[in-house]
């Protein structure tokens, strides 16, 4: 198949730059340009280099940054991948999309837009229809986007349990990984030997997101799913890797067995299609007492496309009528660019892309 044609924005920080990491060589898109402000218009990728964990290319590498201009883009790119901070991100992904460029952010600005899908491809593949009824549709422009990085490690399990079991209650503690916090994250000296028990706005972004992503399509809106959700949020010294410990009540009587039997069965629509950048195993349950660890498990997943795009799970357990697990996702991979390179997938085998 004829490749399409795809910016980077954002190519400077640690999302923009895991973009680059799986576009590379990627069967359904080709990098046609990586974009960042004025302060690094004319260097190179190496030059401005943040992940350390990849090999890139050398022609990857001797890329250049160029100014981004949204008319500029639309002119050689069909797709933009954003990794933009959300303070500059409505305007530019809304500019993009009125030029006719199919925008798939990793920012907050427009996640909670009622036409906007909020979409993790094994969630809620339905949702991404919503695009037909955003104004530049006609154009061919449109937004998506992926959720809060705790938020998607969270929503694949509770999908799995939402559908079979339906859900009364979940609370969720946090320990997230300081690259969650962009480049170069927290300074040393107050996350070493520490726990920050603050997050600007991760609360509040896990407990509202959640239920629109697991809301049911009616039309072209959603209708967001009832549960109460309460989130608490505290970064940890983790370079990558976000931990979570969940506390579910279940609308229907199941034992951990059968919460592990329906997480480990789970094969939505993504691992169907068969999607690049699906892990064949969407939700990996470790029957370690121990597991999951980031050191361990932030990389889960197969195939070598899909490393970091699984979930893994484990102490799943009963405690006075509540199910109890831990989980554990990569937040840059599956929780930043990975998911919007699935979902751009899902918009090619829908025929949107």
């Amino acid at each position: 198949m004829k490749k399409t044609k795809v910016a980077v924005l954002g190519a400077t920080g640690m999302i923009g730059q895991r973009f680059v990491q799986l576009l590379e060589d990627h069967p359904y898109f080709e990098i046609g340009g990586l974009y960042a402000s004025e302060r690094s218009e004319g260097k190179s990728l190496g030059e401005v280099l943040k992940v350390k964990d990849v090999r890139f290319m050398q022609d990857t590498l001797d890329m250049k940054i160029e100014l981004l201009e949204p008319k500029a883009v639309a002119k050689r790119c069909r797709a933009a991948f954003s990794g933009l901070p959300s303070d500059t991100a409505k305007e530019i992904e809304s500019d993009l999309a009125d030029a006719g460029v199919a925008v798939f952010s990793n920012a907050a600005s427009h996640r909670m837009r009622p036409d906007v899908p909020l979409l993790i491809p094994e969630v809620n593949p339905d949702h991404l229809e919503m695009v037909r009824s955003q104004s530049t549709f006609s154009n061919g422009g449109y937004i998506v986007t992926n959720a809060n990085c705790s938020t998607t490690g969270l929503a694949l399990p509770l999908q799995a349990i939402y559908q079979k079991f339906g859900l009364r209650a979940c609370y969720v503690s946090t320990y997230q990984a300081v690259s969650g916090a962009g480049y170069p994250g927290v300074p040393s000296l107050d996350i070493l030997g520490n726990v920050v028990p603050f997050i600007k706005n991760e609360e509040e972004k896990m407990e509202e997101e959640i239920h629109k992503m697991l809301g049911k399509l009616d039309g072209n809106k959603v209708r967001y799913a009832e549960f109460e959700m309460i989130a608490s949020c505290a970064r940890v010294p983790v370079v990558d890797g976000h931990l979570e410990s969940v506390v579910v009540k279940l609308g229907k009587e199941g034992s951990p067995e059968d919460v592990i039997k329906v997480m480990e069965k789970f094969k939505p629509e993504p691992q169907k299609l068969k999607l690049p950048t699906a892990p064949v195993q969407p939700i990996i349950v470790r029957r370690e007492e121990n597991r999951p660890q980031p050191a361990a498990d932030a990389l889960a997943g197969d195939p070598a496309r899909a490393r970091g795009m699984a979930v893994s799970i484990g102490r799943v357990r009963e405690s006075k009528g509540y199910i109890k697990f831990w989980l554990l996702s990569h937040n840059t991979l599956r929780g930043g660019a990975g998911g919007s390179v699935l979902n751009a997938e899902l918009a090619v085998a829908k025929k949107l892309l």
